[in-house]
């Protein structure tokens, strides 16, 4: 890694080893997740918006639904063939560029009336995201000590629990105040704001040799890579099963109404659970991990033994909600352990394969509930967490698994 920029000098001396741990360079790690915050912001925007969108592009909710689909085909097609390509760029540039996108997807959405140009502009904000995701984390363990790397993951990850439990509400409530165009063209100037941001105040980070020469097929083989992605996609297609289709899930409990209130404690324990894993992930990577996946399959065996009971539907929701707020930094930073200089490549590999872990958990929750009614659901997720739970016991012995702290 080379750093070279006057700001980054600095922040240099203080990673010299030493009795006193350096202060993170929050100022650098803020505008990551303030990325991050964009970037599911910009994905789950039409989610909150789709009777407006509908009206107003004389389409159906159905129809736009796919804006959010094909945003995510945008980034499982993309992801991998461009953080190989760009193993040799700056990851400055590589950062600015993916916010141009951000803000010319935003803005063409905002103002176009052609249905097929936005779909076009929605597939090139996915594009962006698969290139910001697949070196973001990069840049953040770049910017800090080996010590603090899992402390710099998870506050840079925590524009996504953010934009989940505050951002979609707020950005709803403004498009339904002054309209979903104006919303759009609000995020649009968020990043730009944050290029002026990434301008002024980031390092620039030139990937070494060892970074810059990795084979996407020689990653995928390196030890840890496919335990930790198989067991990432199966705890993420338990999560999305449960997720997307948590409306008639509830129903069950006759909760249909108070949706939104549990997923506003869903989202309340996940940045708990968020706050935890970044306190803790470079002492106890493995434990966290652990207990992550056993409390996503108490959730789930609560929602499958009580699916009729209120209180146990509420417990296995915060349950559920404080065990998935930090995964996203446990499977990142372990990743990071096993792929070593070539964590760039493996993280667009997670990227991918989280895309395609929503993508089937759509499809899977949907051909259960139409076959076998929301009943169906929670046993579903309960054995594909267990399948995740089987793998990452078995290998966690691995030193992937261990924290920062532990391993120095």
């Amino acid at each position: 890694m080379i750093v070279d920029t006057p700001a980054a000098k600095p922040a240099l001396a203080q990673h010299a080893p030493g009795p006193i741990e350096p202060k993170l360079p929050l100022a650098w790690l803020l505008a990551l997740t303030m990325s991050s915050f964009i970037i599911i912001l910009t994905e789950v925007l039409p989610a909150g918006l789709l009777p407006q969108l509908a009206t107003s592009l004389h389409s159906t909710e159905a129809v736009m639904g796919q804006l959010i689909t094909v945003y995510a085909l945008g980034s499982l097609l993309t992801a991998i063939p461009l953080a190989a390509a760009t193993q040799r760029v700056e990851r400055r540039t590589l950062l600015l560029t993916a916010m141009g996108g951000f803000a010319i997807s935003n803005t063409v959405t905002a103002l176009s009336n052609s249905l097929p140009l936005i779909f076009v502009a929605r597939f090139v904000g996915g594009v962006a995201a698969g290139l910001a995701w697949a070196m973001m984390v990069g840049y953040a363990a770049r910017m800090v000590p080996a010590s603090q790397k899992g402390r710099a993951i998870a506050i840079a990850m925590a524009g996504t629990p953010l934009a989940l439990t505050v951002g979609i509400p707020a950005a709803t409530s403004v498009g339904n105040l002054v309209g979903w165009r104006m919303t759009f063209g609000m995020l649009s100037a968020l990043a730009v704001g944050l290029m002026v941001w990434i301008i002024t105040r980031l390092p620039v980070v030139t990937p070494d040799r060892a970074q810059a020469q990795q084979r996407v097929a020689g990653v995928f083989m390196l030890p840890g890579v496919r335990p930790i992605l198989c067991a990432l996609l199966l705890y993420v297609l338990a999560h999305n099963i449960l997720y997307t289709y948590i409306a008639p899930l509830v129903t069950l409990a006759r909760l249909g109404p108070r949706t939104g209130l549990l997923l506003l404690l869903f989202g309340a324990a996940a940045l708990l659970g968020l706050w935890l894993v970044g306190a803790l992930v470079d002492r106890w990577l493995r434990r966290l991990m652990l207990m992550s996946t056993v409390l996503v399959l108490c959730a789930s065996i609560t929602l499958t033994l009580f699916p009729s009971a209120p209180t146990a539907v509420y417990l296995a929701v915060v349950v559920w909600g404080l065990a998935f707020g930090g995964a996203a930094t446990l499977f990142v930073t372990s990743l990071s352990n096993a792929s070593g200089p070539a964590q760039d490549v493996a993280q667009s590999m997670m990227t991918t394969t989280w895309n395609l872990a929503i993508f089937a958990g759509g499809l899977a929750g949907g051909l259960l509930l139409d076959g076998f009614g929301a009943r169906a659901l929670a046993p579903a997720a309960a054995a594909s967490i267990f399948a995740a739970l089987a793998i990452i016991w078995l290998s966690r012995h691995r030193s992937y698994w261990r924290g920062a702290l532990a391993t120095h």
